[in-house]
């Protein structure tokens, strides 16, 4: 049986990308998202849910289960971006981006990490930003999840240290997806979604006496 890799926010941009890395290395990926309709490919095994909601992040919790699986790797992908600052943002918006960027991570994790504790063998990988060490002026709240997604990862990598189960924060900076639709900059001014799936990648290849605690990733000439 191939090994089961669980993917958040994973039916496009990185999520996705990281789904295809996974399974062209031979596993099979429960992918994640609100929309899944188009998800056909070999190995790949959709499932709809709004994880901003307890009841997405628990359907999606009971749809790995009945799989009957154990999940060896887990990447909190899911994420919502609203630019403004603290002083003038919409009433909601904090609450709409740590329920997404934060709460779903912190629930989906608790739900799973029983298995991996007890098998001795996991990696999660929390997919945090250069916005979880810069704050940007117009960055309001998704900064402060994305400081919080990785403050529960350090948390997460000492507290699973004695388990030997390994978490990895990514912190990817401008990457080309639909994010960035309708921008008028060059493509080579961003990284691509591959270059972040390698990445985990080649994180989760390592030996078990080995982890990558924390990946900061750039395009070549710095952030946008």
């Amino acid at each position: 049986m191939n090994p089961l890799l669980v993917v958040t926010g994973g039916s496009k941009g990185i999520g996705r990308a990281i789904a295809d890395k996974f399974v062209a290395e031979g596993f099979d990926a429960v992918v994640c998202a609100r929309s899944v309709g188009e998800i056909t490919s070999p190995g790949l095994l959709p499932f709809a849910a709004d994880l901003s909601t307890r009841d997405g992040v628990n359907a999606l919790l009971d749809y790995v289960r009945l799989l009957n699986r154990p999940v060896d790797v887990l990447v909190n992908n899911a994420g919502v971006f609203q630019p403004g600052q603290i002083q003038n943002e919409a009433e909601g918006v904090f609450e709409e981006l740590m329920t997404t960027n934060v709460a779903s991570a912190y629930h989906l994790t608790r739900g799973l990490i029983g298995g991996m504790i007890s098998r001795r063998k996991g990696h999660i990988f929390m997919m945090c930003s250069t916005a979880s060490i810069t704050p940007y002026t117009n960055g309001g709240s998704y900064c402060i999840s994305k400081f919080a997604l990785l403050g529960m990862s350090r948390v997460l990598r000492e507290e699973l240290k004695p388990h030997s189960v390994k978490v990895t924060a990514l912190l990817p900076g401008a990457t080309l997806t639909n994010s960035w639709a309708g921008t008028d900059l060059p493509e080579d001014r961003f990284m691509k979604a591959e270059d972040v799936a390698d990445t985990a990648w080649a994180a989760y290849s390592l030996s078990a006496s080995a982890v990558v605690e924390e990946i900061l990733i750039r395009p070549q000439l710095g952030d946008i």
